[in-house]
C-alpha cells in the first residue's frame, strides 16, 4: 500500500477493497460515513493511473453510493480529489446532509456529526475526531452496509 493509503490509517481503518481501489474511514468526520477512496497505484496524478483502475472507479463509486445511502441516508454526496499533502491519487468521500446525523459506538456517547457546510461546501476542519476503540466500531459499522 501506498504511504497515502497509511497515513489514513490502513489496514486500520479498511472499509472495503477492490482490485485497484481501497476504502477507508476518514479518522476525522466531517459528517458521519465519511470516507478515503485510494488508488493502490503509486500514482500521483489522475491520468497515470491505469485503465483498469479508472474501469473499477465506477463499481468502487456505485458500491460507496448505495452503502452510504443505507448508513447515512445522505441527500448528495461530495468526491473531492485534493492530494495537497497527500500525494497519491485518493478522494475524500463526503455524504451530505441538512442537519446532524446520530452514531452510537458501543460502549461510547452519542455522538451528533453535523454537516456545518450545508448546502455550499463542505467544511473539513469541522469534524469528529475518532480513534481507538471508537474508529474501530464506526469502520465495523461501515463495513456492514457494503454488499458482499
Amino acid at each position: 500500500m501506498n504511504a497515502t493509503i497509511r497515513n489514513f490509517g490502513h489496514p486500520q481503518t479498511l472499509v472495503h477493497e477492490f482490485d485497484h481501489w481501497v476504502v477507508l474511514a476518514r479518522p476525522a468526520q466531517p459528517t458521519l460515513g465519511s470516507l478515503i477512496l485510494a488508488a493502490k497505484s503509486d500514482a500521483t496524478e489522475f491520468g497515470a493511473l491505469p485503465a483498469e483502475a479508472h474501469a473499477e472507479l465506477k463499481i468502487a463509486s456505485a458500491a460507496i453510493e448505495a452503502a452510504l445511502a443505507k448508513a447515512v441516508s445522505y441527500a448528495k454526496i461530495n468526491y473531492l480529489m485534493l492530494m495537497m499533502v497527500d500525494p497519491h491519487v485518493h478522494f475524500h468521500v463526503l455524504p451530505r446532509y441538512e442537519g446532524a446525523r446520530e452514531w452510537n459506538a458501543p460502549d461510547h456517547e452519542r455522538r451528533e456529526f453535523v454537516d456545518v457546510g450545508w448546502p455550499k461546501v463542505p467544511n473539513l476542519g469541522h469534524a469528529v475526531a475518532l480513534e481507538g476503540e471508537e474508529l474501530d466500531q464506526l469502520v465495523s459499522w461501515l463495513k456492514e452496509h457494503f454488499v458482499k
